[in-house]
């Protein structure tokens, strides 16, 4: 009996169980999907070790937390069904039911859309899964080769329990209301009073002004002194200091602009008499009035966490792409080792604040070394302990280099300044002055103006270019060639110098441009994850030997043999324990990074595929949290203004009317908030993108903006849904008699 009581309530109450039904279906599927990335990872043929688990762990751990947020949700939203059902449970009791059963009837309906939305979002999460397995081949470069239908247990359990945690907080909640409230306030629930507060019009216009002050302040403060990440590391107290009062400037600016906006509207449809007395324009002004003073909290909250979605996945995805569409021309090579040379400056760090005991065996570099000839070492498979991890071979087999090295270059980068020297020649802060332009924000923080530019020969770098296809450059005795490989302000600033045709002196010698446009194609002096190569000045090698510079670094890239297979070259000579190189029994330097191109390209999908699957999830869930709220506040007051909507109807208002009111209400409460959102992200964007522009030009397209349009989808499909949903309960109480 209570079990089709139970049903028939879910039944009839359906459109008051929409959203809640709605928000827990997109819970699941969300969950679910993003769950699976193991079982993608293998269908999708990535094979790194490991990569399946990271990412499985992180997006797990992840959902907790997400799941936290939805519980919240839930209850929220179970809130707004019992205030609407709480005349229904009263008369229950009145006719005689004990509290218990209502409980009983209140946890059967509880079951009946718990179990509803979980297996509706069991079904669409299984096939959302097997659209993203697609989605998760595209980002990590892999062809799928055996698709196959697949449903992993391990989501679905996660995605169970976390349904069920929050299942039995919603009971919970709901029978503890049914315990607690009498009688009375449930009869009479309906017959309550609505509250309408209403501001002084002048103080809230005042705080609406301070609001707009105080996020236009935090605006320019936050363009002018970007992120802190640009800072140098004696003014980066400073900055995080800056930067927090410019954060505490916009949240509370936020929050001001919603507490006053109730007034602002007020003054300003007054002011505009012929709108003001249009139709139902005055109701509706004093309705939003009355109800953004009771919610505006609320709604800077989600203006803030609409702008923490927009920015999240707009940026993740962004930087990811960034740093994946340049990949090739950060490796040149299928493998390079560097070798860095000590200074001046890095034996007195050793000497004086490290170790002094190093610095008796170091020796100051005063010319560069044949890195191929020099490459000497044992191999070890990571285990140090005599045996190989891959298979039976001995460790300690030497390695040599020849066996797998085809065309081969090393590219020796010089400081500006002569050997024992301190102040370097060629600074991008002088370059700047010379061009009367401001230093570019991507030198912020870094020490480009300490070092210097790097200094190069012409025929290494020429090498270069003829191992990469590219014709050679000609650079006369008294020429230079700007190259940089990072792109963006970098390349932009050393272009325009060129072909400005502004000169550089180097030790005491004049140069001009030898072309009109910075070379970034075949600039890159390592593998790396995003440039090796700041800023260097390619000269006549006749002249490099006369200035006797001070050498900085030396970096050998090299491409295997032809038709030699990659990854077993790779695993040749990648676990290569290299020997000190000694000069006259000192060391003139230390071996720095090996990175084959293979594995560059392993760890940029990696990463790009993280960022975009934790940007994409967590920007999802906060948009659907956002909506689901505004939502239920809507509902929840156009549940309380029913009766004034029934006044107007018995007063002669059109249906039309009635609905353009509470269509205008709705507009307002779910835009606002996403303008702000929105305002905040394009100035973050703005500054994120001058940092980034460092690397290469941000683009922000493609996946990222279809991502972004599914969500702004499913924030309209939530202001659809209350729409339509307010318009049937305005009907409805349209269509009850009115009595008192």
């Amino acid at each position: 009996m209570l079990c089709k009581l139970a049903w028939g309530n879910v039944r009839r109450a359906g459109c008051d169980y929409l959203v809640y039904l709605l928000t827990l279906t997109l819970g699941v599927t969300v969950f679910y999907a993003f769950n699976t990335i193991s079982m993608q990872v293998d269908i999708a043929g990535i094979d790194e070790e490991g990569l399946a688990q990271v990412m499985g762990s992180m997006l797990g751990d992840l959902t907790y937390f997400l799941a936290g947020v939805m519980a919240f949700l839930m209850v929220y939203a179970n809130n707004f069904i019992m205030k609407r059902r709480k005349k229904e449970f009263g008369l229950y009791q009145v006719l005689g039911m004990g509290r218990g059963r209502v409980a009983t009837i209140m946890a059967l309906e509880t079951v009946i859309v718990s179990v509803v939305a979980f297996v509706a979002g069991i079904v669409l999460g299984v096939g959302l899964s097997q659209l993203i397995t697609f989605f998760t081949a595209s980002l990590f470069k892999t062809q799928i080769a055996n698709f196959h239908f697949f449903f992993s247990v391990h989501a679905f359990n996660l995605t169970l329990a976390c349904m069920l945690v929050m299942f039995v907080l919603t009971l919970l909640l709901n029978l503890r209301a049914v315990r607690r409230t009498k009688l009375i306030e449930l009869m009479g629930a309906e017959r309550r009073n609505e509250s309408i507060k209403t501001r002084n019009p002048w103080i809230a216009i005042a705080i609406f002004a301070v609001g707009v002050v105080l996020v236009g302040v935090a605006y320019y403060r936050l363009l002018r002194d970007g992120f802190p990440l640009t800072a140098t590391d004696s003014k980066l107290q400073e900055a995080m200091n800056q930067f927090g009062i410019t954060t505490a400037m916009v949240t509370v600016g936020t929050f001001a602009l919603f507490w006053g906006l109730s007034g602002m509207l007020i003054k300003l449809l007054q002011s505009l008499r012929s709108v003001y007395w249009r139709g139902l324009n005055m109701f509706t002004v004093r309705q939003l009035a009355a109800k953004v003073n009771t919610v505006c909290f609320s709604m800077g909250v989600i203006a803030m966490l609409l702008f923490l979605a927009i920015t999240s996945v707009t940026c993740g995805m962004s930087i990811a792409n960034v740093m994946n569409e340049n990949l090739e021309r950060y490796n040149p090579a299928d493998m390079s080792q560097t070798y860095i040379y000590y200074t001046p400056d890095t034996l007195d760090f050793y000497k004086e604040s490290f170790n002094p005991s190093e610095a008796d065996r170091m020796v100051l570099a005063d010319s560069t070394v044949d890195l191929y000839s020099a490459w000497h070492g044992d191999s070890w498979h990571g285990d140090r302990k005599g045996k190989s991890t891959d298979n039976n071979d001995e460790t300690g087999k030497k390695v040599n280099i020849a066996d797998v090295a085809g065309e081969h270059v090393q590219i020796d980068s010089y400081l500006s300044y002569p050997l024992g020297g301190s102040n370097p020649s060629v600074t991008p802060s002088e370059m700047c002055k010379t061009m009367g332009e401001k230093l570019p924000k991507a030198f912020g923080g870094s020490n480009a103006d300490t070092m210097g530019l790097f200094v190069t020969p012409a025929s290494q770098y020429n090498k270069l270019r003829q191992m990469m296809g590219e014709e050679p450059v000609h650079i006369g005795h008294d020429q230079y060639l700007l190259t940089c490989d990072m792109g963006g302000e970098l390349v932009d600033l050393y272009t325009k110098y060129m072909a400005g045709g502004h000169a550089l002196t180097l030790g005491g010698h004049t140069l001009k441009p030898a072309t009109d446009k910075s070379d970034e194609d075949t600039a890159a002096i390592a593998n790396s994850a995003m440039g090796s190569n700041p800023g260097t000045v390619v000269v006549a090698d006749e002249l490099l030997s006369q200035l006797n510079l001070q050498p900085y670094s030396s970096s050998l890239l090299v491409n295997y043999k032809q038709g030699m297979d990659t990854t077993e070259a790779d695993e040749s000579i990648k676990y290569t324990l290299l020997d000190n190189l000694l000069v006259d029994g000192k060391e003139p330097g230390s071996w720095g990074i090996f990175i084959t191109r293979s594995e560059m390209y392993t760890q940029a999908a990696q990463m790009n595929g993280l960022i975009s699957y934790l940007a994409i999830y967590i920007g999802f869930v906060l948009v659907v949290a956002c909506a689901a709220i505004l939502s239920i506040q809507q509902l929840s007051n156009v549940a309380d203004g029913s009766r004034s909507y029934r006044v107007l109807a018995q007063i002669g208002c059109e249906d039309r009317q009635i609905r353009h009111s509470v269509m205008a209400q709705q507009a307002v409460f779910f835009l606002f908030p996403l303008a702000v959102g929105l305002a905040h992200s394009f100035v973050a964007l703005k500054v994120i993108i001058e940092l980034v522009s460092i690397f290469g030009n941000m683009s922000i397209g493609g996946t990222v903006g279809l991502t972004c349009a599914i969500f702004l989808a499913a924030y309209g499909g939530y202001f659809l849904v209350t729409y339509l949903m307010s318009t049937g309960m305005v009907q409805a109480a349209i269509a009850t008699r009115y009595s008192e």
